[in-house]
């Protein structure tokens, strides 16, 4: 895996979790074991504070619980989260998602899904500039972005790796599923007169088809994408080996929402 999904910044403590992860490099069965191990009796320092613990194994990798709490921590870049608070059975299902995405873009084209440096850039600059909360945050300049990382206890490092494998993910699906799609000019003209134009009040003025259709298609493109990607998705999660070693997080186990966590959806209803 070429970018640490599930170890927290700074590296693993040396903790139940950390054994687990070792143990999965040689040994499936062995993983099994640490990581129900690792359940009940999470690492303890020697002042008796809880260090880390194993919450789920998904095909021999460990997920932590430092890492539901770094995806909540990063869950205020989301700009479909204001006002929300993402819970660990959601976060934990995020983090399986990924996991499994992320070793199917390894076994199928991990070159060819790398974001550009200027492409993370840009999703940087308009998450400092665009981001409600980070608009309200002032985190335009350099001062009022720090204080905004300091505030979540994020760093700068760590939401630029974050963004990079978002758009990782992201390349990876339009890749994966938009080529060979063909959107119809029938298809155009039924969204105009069946969705669009009702949402416009009497006397408001209505763009023409032939301004907005290269906006409707690309909807209609996008549509097609996601329901292609939830279906392969809900796939490969009932495929795949996962294992909720936390009982208080196994109702998040098979959800289909996780889908949206890997993918920022772009299709709105007007264009």
């Amino acid at each position: 895996m070429r970018e640490r999904l599930f170890i927290p910044t700074g590296g693993a403590p040396a903790s139940l979790g950390a054994v687990a992860l070792a143990a999965c490099l040689g040994s499936p069965l062995m993983c099994r074991a640490q990581a129900a191990q690792a359940q009940p009796a999470p690492s303890t320092s020697t002042s008796g504070v809880v260090l880390d613990r194993v919450v789920a194994v998904v095909d021999h990798h460990v997920i932590l619980a430092s890492d539901l709490d770094d995806e909540i921590r990063l869950s205020v870049l989301d700009p479909n989260s204001a006002g929300k608070t993402l819970t660990r059975e959601r976060a934990l299902d995020q983090l399986i998602s990924r996991t499994l995405i992320e070793q199917q873009i390894g076994q199928e084209d991990a070159q060819a899904a790398q974001p550009p440096q200027a492409e993370v850039d840009a999703r940087l600059h308009e998450i400092r500039t665009e981001l409600p909360a980070c608009v309200r945050e002032n985190c335009a300049t350099d001062a009022g972005w720090n204080a905004f990382l300091a505030a979540h206890g994020l760093t700068a490092e760590r939401v630029y790796s974050y963004l990079r494998y978002r758009l990782e993910i992201l390349r990876f699906i339009e890749q994966r599923f938009r080529q060979g799609i063909r959107i119809s000019q029938q298809d155009v003209a039924t969204y105009y007169h069946d969705t669009l134009l009702p949402q416009y009040a009497p006397g408001e003025t209505i763009p023409p088809l032939e301004q907005v259709a290269p906006r409707i298609e690309e909807i209609l493109l996008q549509q097609q994408v996601n329901a292609l990607f939830d279906e392969w998705l809900t796939n490969l999660r009932q495929e795949g080996d996962v294992e909720v070693v936390d009982p208080s997080l196994e109702s998040s186990q098979g959800q289909a929402a996780g889908a949206a966590a890997s993918r920022e959806p772009n299709q709105g209803a007007t264009p």
